[in-house]
């Protein structure tokens, strides 16, 4: 059921804004008292609850666009121009080009490992055009298009996943954990939903810096996965409670790995959760990259003006396999993935409402589809080809100060590579020369 953009609150209780804390307020026409301190209504019925609809339907999805790109009855799409309409499109044409090159890349060994984002196109890229582009962003490993849209490069995205010298990690990291100081995205980690509590905390920072206080939020993006992790509740509860303007955005797939939706919580997702927290939610289809836009947009300005988190929950399917360690049909079946990707395309939804503005076309369509194959393969070819990183720099950036087991053991290594080098003739550091002198420069 799909319902125009409505941010849940409890209706049992009216609500009131104090001081910049939101608290509960005795209804009129009670008569029977409360209990303090959480002014919480006397009723003389038992009564249990279980919904925070208040009529224990399942909470609403916000859209725009039914499945054939119709805006549908009530809803009121997001004024964009057709150049703007465009850049959407392109970017979400490129994770799944992205997508295609690498994953046949790890395949054949020429990377190690990679994750895609196939059938979370809208997710990404619509949340990434609603958020303003100085916004700090912790991500999980699907939000490889908030890189692209705020103008990371394809030979930035490449030299992250070969690990070459060019990568501002110096190969340090496992593939697919982008980050970059000058666009604000935090560098992943592997670590389920670490990246959740410490928004949190990026938030409050935000909050205490008056040149920030009020223009940008910190935004964290994860799975309904990690929504299962301590680390979740933590999060809210900080950025609810301090308060901090965080913005939470949960990408409810279907899945956990292999573990679907039905095994992972009782309850209704992820979105019944923020009420508990005291903070507005909304739920929305993901598959929808214009709803993802409004939503996230009007996320935003609530978490701006409130000063504190405000939860978005994108519903959504993931097409792909895991990463390329996962072999999903071992879990799922295939028709079922087939038919989800014929029948829900969240690429297909948007370039059909393209279709019907007369702003694209199939000539359109297959310039579009060879220049990204073209600039994809041209920056992998040359990524191949880039030396990796020094190996002396293994341990730049890490300390301001080097301690000295780090020296000693780095002398040690140092050594081995000499021998090799002198034997080789070519070392992987550079000569045995250079080699030395970098050891001389640490032992000082």
């Amino acid at each position: 059921m799909m319902h125009p953009l409505s941010f849940r609150h409890s209706s049992l209780l009216t609500r009131a804004c104090l001081n910049g804390r939101t608290l509960s307020t005795l209804p009129p026409s009670t008569s029977l008292g409360c209990l303090p301190p959480t002014y919480s209504p006397a009723v003389s019925k038992l009564a249990f609850f279980n919904s925070v609809t208040g009529d224990s339907s399942k909470i609403p999805s916000y859209r725009v666009l039914d499945v054939f790109g119709v805006p549908i009855e009530g809803a009121k799409a997001p004024e964009i121009s057709k150049q703007f309409a465009w850049r959407l499109y392109e970017h979400m044409q490129l994770l799944p080009t992205l997508d295609d090159i690498l994953c046949s890349g790890q395949r054949q060994g020429r990377i190690p490992f990679y994750a895609t984002s196939y059938g979370e196109e809208a997710t990404v890229i619509g949340s990434a055009a609603a958020l303003a582009d100085d916004d700090e962003v912790l991500s999980q490993y699907r939000e490889t298009g908030v890189l692209l849209w705020r103008g990371f490069t394809l030979d930035g995205i490449m030299a992250q996943v070969f690990g070459n010298h060019e990568d501002s990690g110096k190969g340090r990291q496992i593939a697919v954990h982008y980050g970059s100081k000058q666009h604000h995205f935090h560098t992943i980690s592997s670590p389920l939903a670490t990246q959740i509590s410490q928004a949190a905390g990026v938030g409050f920072a935000l909050k205490r810096d008056p040149a920030r206080r009020s223009k940008n939020v910190a935004c964290a993006f994860f799975g309904e996965g990690a929504a299962s992790e301590g680390d979740f509740h933590a999060g809210l509860l900080l950025a609810a409670t301090l308060p901090s303007p965080t913005l939470f955005l949960a990408r409810n797939n279907g899945f956990a790995i292999s573990t679907p939706n039905s095994q992972q919580f009782y309850g209704d997702g992820i979105s019944a959760r923020g009420p508990g927290y005291g903070v507005d939610t909304v739920r929305v289809d993901g598959n929808d990259v214009l709803a993802v836009m409004n939503a996230v947009k009007e996320a935003r300005r609530r978490c701006l003006e409130g000063g504190r988190a405000v939860l978005v929950e994108m519903m959504t399917y993931r097409v792909g396999h895991h990463s390329t360690s996962d072999d999903s049909y071992v879990y799922r079946e295939r028709q079922e993935v087939e038919d989800r990707t014929k029948n829900d395309n969240p690429i297909t939804r948007f370039r059909l409402f393209m279709e019907s503005r007369g702003w694209w076309n199939q000539t359109d369509e297959d310039e579009l589809a060879f220049r990204l194959r073209r600039d994809v393969i041209k920056a992998f070819k040359r990524a191949e080809t880039v030396k990796k990183p020094y190996l002396r720099d293994m341990f730049t950036d890490v300390y301001a100060e080097e301690p000295w087991n780090i020296v000693s053991r780095w002398i040690s290594q140092c050594h081995v590579l000499i021998v090799a080098t002198e034997r080789t003739a070519e070392g992987v550091d550079g000569t045995a020369q250079e080699i030395w002198t970098s050891v001389g420069a640490m032992a000082k």
